[in-house]
């Protein structure tokens, strides 16, 4: 029995030491111990029983269960499987993330230990109340936790959440450090990838690969995300620890461990951006051959611009008004249009390609867009779809990853604080475009770009400049990505990567 409790210790990077307690127990949290026996020994030290590790033998009725949960509450109290220095234990299920507290403001703040479980029901926002068990979730270890766009746009409060409430945080990469009892297939140790999209895996949607509009995981509308207003009151993925729920369907488990943390930089972004950037260039037709603009130049522009590339695009063309992003992009061979220029949008593209369109068009821009040459400074949110349809050859299409919402408190105009844009939809509809829009269903690529990386194909870090920070140093990424830097911020809280 002990040698069980030994073996899991060992799997977790250092022995577990005995020596504080006469007894063979290891100090553990005391809600860890209604996973076993429930029994704390009499010296109110608060260190497990025997039973608990092994022993059997304190009467509780723990039996040769005891052995089993000694063993994963031994794996816990190791911290988990070592990332590579600087590696939190847990035995005094310990947690900290990165909360939003207003406008402009975030904060790293204590926050409890996940459990197998949900319950938001004390969310400020109505909609995300719910509460349910998660015996087929798990419990990861961060090892890499993204800054995004979208996280953004609620930081800057164009959303309705409040703030002191809501740890942010949907692209997620971890260590499983404990299953639910429901889990068959991911195992402790494993390190996976963890789509933004929470999706139950059996409601007609799922079963369909919508996994971005699953219809079991949010009360309020379809389609759930971790740390995110309006969907579902999932907690957030930048801190150290998170439970993730629907473990088995969901997670990406990352075939060669050393091999990942090789190329953690660019499997991070699998999660979200990656996949999200080959989505938008996927549903706007590119293929091999194909001319695409792309509006936007942050990570999910870059991303999307790379992914035209590997899909074989002829020329790839960004549109951005800051010069560090377009020498980002033109750094892996994009072709650039500065949109501050007074020079028109079709003029511009006309001196690439030799006419003045495209066939095809990605809005990696979303709700927060702004006008071009002397109005490029004035926000105006219809903006960067009408440019997609002026640019777009009749009959081509355009992908939309782009966020837009339905509730904009900090809008231009009383039309746009209820998502109502001033599109022309005619000019789309007379040049026969399609439109594609929604959250990316993130499975539906998540493998192949895996793939794509793990074979050299692509170096995404590179094309999006990723930037590896510490989770104390989140709130200065967030100063920093609002400010235009071309950076992907990645933060790293255990410093799984050696870099901090």
């Amino acid at each position: 029995m002990q040698r069980g409790v030994a073996f899991f210790a060992k799997r977790a990077g250092r022995q577990v030491s005995n020596s504080s307690n006469s007894s063979g127990g290891i100090a553990v949290p005391l809600g860890a111990l209604a996973e076993t026996c429930g029994f704390i020994t009499s010296t109110g030290n608060g260190k497990a029983c025997g039973c608990c590790v092994g022993g059997g033998g304190c009467g509780s009725g723990a039996g040769s269960g005891g052995a089993r949960a000694g063993a994963r509450i031994a794996a816990r109290a190791a911290g988990g499987i070592s990332g590579g220095g600087g590696s939190r234990g847990y035995g005094t299920a310990t947690n900290r993330g990165v909360m939003f507290m207003g406008p402009n403001h975030v904060e790293v703040k204590a926050i409890p230990f996940p459990k197998l479980e949900l319950d938001s029901m004390d969310s400020p926002v109505k909609s995300e109340r719910q509460k349910r068990k998660c015996d087929h979730g798990v419990i990861l270890k961060v090892v890499t936790t993204n800054i995004c766009g979208s996280d953004q746009h609620m930081v800057r409060g164009r959303t309705s959440l409040p703030g002191g409430h809501m740890i942010l945080g949907h692209e997620i990469t971890g260590e499983v450090i404990e299953t639910g009892k429901d889990v068959e297939y991911i195992k402790v140790g494993d390190v996976c990838s963890v789509p933004f999209n929470i999706a139950c895996g059996r409601c007609t949607m799922c079963k369909q690969g919508q996994t971005g509009i699953c219809l079991s995981v949010n009360p309020a509308r379809p389609g759930a995300a971790f740390g995110y207003v309006d969907m579902g009151g999932w907690i957030g993925g930048q801190a150290e620890y998170v439970m993730v729920p629907y473990a088995d369907f969901n997670l990406l488990k990352f075939p060669d461990k050393e091999q990942a943390k090789e190329k953690i930089t660019s499997l991070t972004l699998l999660s979200d951006i990656f996949p999200t950037g080959y989505h938008g260039a996927a549903t706007a037709g590119v293929k091999p051959g194909s001319t695409v603009y792309v509006a936007g130049g942050g990570p999910v522009g870059l991303a999307c611009a790379a992914s035209a590339q590997l899909m074989g695009a002829a020329c790839v063309i960004v549109g951005d008004m800051i010069p560090e992003r377009l020498a980002q992009a033109r750094s892996f061979g994009c072709e650039t249009v500065d949109i501050s220029d007074s020079t028109p949008l079709p003029e511009q593209i006309m001196k690439i390609l030799g006419v003045p369109e495209v066939d095809a068009a990605v809005d990696c821009v979303g709700f927060e867009a702004r006008g071009c040459g002397h109005n490029h400074g004035t926000e105006m949110p219809a903006q960067v779809l009408n440019d997609c349809m002026t640019l777009t050859r009749a009959g081509g299409g355009i992908g939309i990853p782009g966020l837009y919402v339905t509730e904009d408190p900090g809008a231009a105009d009383a039309a746009a604080k209820t998502g109502n844009l001033s599109m022309r939809l005619g000019l789309g509809w007379a040049k026969s475009l399609s439109f594609a829009t929604g959250q990316c269903p993130v499975m539906k690529y998540h493998r192949n770009l895996m793939q794509a990386i793990l074979f050299d194909k692509i170096q995404i870090d590179k094309a999006v400049g990723v930037e590896v920070i510490s989770l104390d140093d989140a709130p200065r990424g967030y100063a920093d990505f609002d400010k235009g830097a071309s950076k992907k911020f990645v933060i790293d809280p255990h410093n799984y990567t050696g870099t901090l």
